[in-house]
């Protein structure tokens, strides 16, 4: 078992999920709709919500990874063509008795280097990383003075309570 990411229909990370070792691929998954059986009405599509994604997210320190989908999309359809390539090649081959030379060999298209991108734009990233705002030292003494002033007010209540006895 392995753990893959899972994104919504924009490409963007929503979380993991456990799958078989030999998951890879991208492969879609569907809210299923609430088809109600005692109305005559149509029966409801399951609604695509997004894809789970075979590919590990190979950038680290991504804020929000998003996940390319038109690129892998553009690599599926290269594969495709260069598949049906093949087989119109090989076909050839075969039907001219394989006097026509060598056979053909299948040569896949190179899968894109990086799918995974930064899904924040550098804005919402500066927002998220801005340094919060640190207290002046004079504003650090105060609230210091103030705790202890509560702890001394405290530990005063506490000792009146029993009635200034110390034991």
């Amino acid at each position: 078992m392995k753990v893959v990411p899972k994104v919504n229909t924009n490409g963007l990370y929503l979380e993991d999920e456990l799958v078989d070792d030999a998951f890879s691929g991208v492969v879609p998954f569907y809210a299923q709709p609430d088809n109600d059986q005692d109305e005559e009405t149509e029966l409801k599509k399951p609604e695509l919500i997004g894809y789970t994604v075979g590919i590990p997210i190979t950038i680290l320190g991504l804020y929000k990874p998003k996940f390319d989908l038109a690129a892998w999309k553009a690599y599926e359809s290269a594969v495709y063509e260069a598949q049906e390539k093949y087989i119109a090649a090989l076909n050839d081959w075969q039907a001219n008795g394989r006097a026509a030379g060598e056979q053909p060999v299948y040569v896949a298209p190179k899968q894109p280097d990086n799918l995974w991108t930064e899904g924040l734009t550098p804005e919402q990233i500066a927002e998220l990383t801005k340094p919060t705002e640190q207290l002046s030292e004079l504003d650090q003494l105060r609230a210091s003075n103030e705790a202890m002033q509560l702890a001394i007010a405290e530990l005063t209540m506490m000792f009146a309570s029993r009635g200034g006895e110390t034991t």
